[in-house]
């Protein structure tokens, strides 16, 4: 009797982890927005588009975002002017990590509002860290889920995502809602290594094609606008929301 209530209860594990394990793959199979296959070293093994999703960095990754060497190895200071913020804008940062970008935004619109976006709970609570440390008040931290941003319905002006869109394991819900977040008229800017470029010493899974980007962008109901090309390792991509 043990034995078979042993393996009842281990079947009932089983058959749960299954059920959690396919939902976060697969999330919207029903109308075949993803597909499954053989994951590759770096992949999940979810496809989108024919795009093999990468694995998430997570929080462990911390530190190499903060690199001392990372500015002028990416020219993350041009990534910023290039944004073109207005004083008053509210920008979110999505896939915010530890706060690169958003304490740096943060200088840019003291009249507005810088929100950073993540779905890590390490990562947002450095982001606080940081904030008390600093003594920052228009940064405001959001815990996201795998596909909502949290964000209210047209309340953003700009998007940000820096290296972390080839990660989203629901990337059609995430840019939806952030579409859906972006006032109309509003940018989302898609910065993500360049794959047409075999110098970018980066794995092909974190990098993305331009092509592919506009492809994916499309697909959730933006419109391309411009890329820029002033950053040595990145494509530099403007999206509009629809007005």
């Amino acid at each position: 009797m043990k034995i078979a209530l042993f393996i009842t209860q281990l079947l009932c594990v089983l058959t749960a982890f299954v059920v959690n394990y396919s939902s976060i793959l697969c999330g919207n199979e029903k109308n075949n927005t993803y597909t499954l296959g053989t994951a590759s070293r770096d992949g999940i093994g979810k496809f989108y588009m024919e795009r093999e999703i990468s694995k998430v960095m997570g929080h462990l990754g911390a530190s190499w975002l903060e690199r001392p060497k990372r500015e002028q190895e990416e020219r993350t200071d041009l990534l910023i002017k290039g944004l073109d913020l207005k004083p008053t804008d509210k920008i979110a940062d999505i896939g915010a990590g530890s706060g690169y970008f958003s304490f740096r935004m943060a200088k840019l619109v003291p009249q507005g509002k810088v929100f950073a976006v993540d779905i890590s709970p390490q990562m947002v609570g450095m982001v606080r860290a940081k904030m008390a440390q600093q003594k920052i008040t228009n940064v405001e931290p959001v815990q996201s889920t795998i596909t909502q941003t949290k964000l209210p319905m047209n309340s953003i002006d700009a998007a940000l995502i820096v290296d972390a869109y080839h990660e989203f394991s629901h990337p059609f819900e995430m840019a939806t809602s952030i579409l859906n977040s972006l006032k109309p008229g509003g940018k989302l800017i898609l910065i993500e290594y360049r794959m047409e470029d075999p110098s970018v010493p980066i794995k092909l899974l974190h990098k993305m094609s331009e092509k592919q980007a506009k492809l994916e962008m499309k697909a959730a109901g933006f419109k391309w606008e411009k890329t820029l090309t002033m950053l040595p390792q990145q494509h530099f991509m403007i999206f509009r929301k629809p007005k």
